[in-house]
């Protein structure tokens, strides 16, 4: 019993804060413009009650298209980032067997520089 005595001081309360806060014109001004608002929103909600449902419908066609979206690039993302840490050891050894191969060439500093270059330049990618 003491639930429901509560429940309507409660509501009492609230009721009488409101219409005390009523006594400012402004106030009351607001009230008016917001409850007009309120009440041309539910009443065009309740007339076009199919374009309102057609409307949630689209909307979530297109959340779930856009969710297939990015799964479908994360995929995509994850399969490129796959490749390259396969092809990385790959072209390591590649490199590798090209800088033993052109060790007795007369060019032979600058091809080992730019092969450490390259070798760098993957590490870092791949860090």
């Amino acid at each position: 019993m003491g639930k429901n005595f509560f429940l309507r001081g409660l509501l009492f309360g609230a009721a009488v804060g409101g219409a005390l806060s009523l006594l400012d014109k402004q106030t009351r001004e607001a009230m008016k413009v917001n409850v007009k608002k309120a009440y041309n929103q539910v009443s065009y909600v309740v007339q076009h009650p199919r374009e309102i449902t057609e409307n949630v419908k689209e909307t979530a066609g297109k959340i779930k298209n856009t969710i297939e979206q990015v799964s479908e690039d994360i995929s995509y993302i994850t399969g490129k980032v796959d490749e390259l840490r396969e092809l990385t050891p790959q072209v390591k050894e590649i490199v590798k067997d090209t800088k033993s191969a052109f060790s007795n060439h007369e060019d032979s500093a600058l091809i080992e520089d730019l092969l450490k270059e390259v070798v760098v330049e993957e590490e870092n990618a791949n860090k």
